[in-house]
């Protein structure tokens, strides 16, 4: 009895890891990560991890406003090419005071930041 629980437990963890891989697998074979689409910078909820659906997706390059954001969020760049996000204070990409590389996020707190821009590498 006990063989066929040790059996049937191994069973079960190598579903599960063949699950988690496979999830894996899908997820960077479209290019997202943690939700956010591949050649976009996300910004998550306040005070939630990546995990959470992005609150905020940003395609086209240029300065996007933000409203209502404030404390501390997730902003994930994940842009190709080496494209840049900054984090600005001005309300049309001024006054940038971060600077988040492609295929790389920050937690920051949103509350002094007024634009996000996304720049052509």
């Amino acid at each position: 009895m006990r063989r066929i629980t040790h059996a049937l437990a191994a069973l079960a963890l190598a579903s599960a890891a063949l699950t988690t891989a496979a999830a894996g697998t899908a997820d960077a074979a479209d290019g997202s990560w943690a939700g956010c689409p591949y050649g976009a910078v996300c910004v998550y909820p306040q005070n939630q991890d990546p995990a959470s659906s992005p609150s905020e997706v940003y395609w086209s390059y240029g300065a996007h406003r933000l409203n209502n954001q404030y404390g501390n969020h997730w902003v994930l760049n994940n842009q190709s090419g080496g494209a840049h996000a900054h984090l600005c204070r001005g309300s049309n990409g001024t006054d940038c005071v971060y600077d988040i590389a492609a295929q790389n996020g920050v937690w920051y707190d949103l509350g002094p930041i007024n634009s996000i821009t996304l720049d052509r590498p």
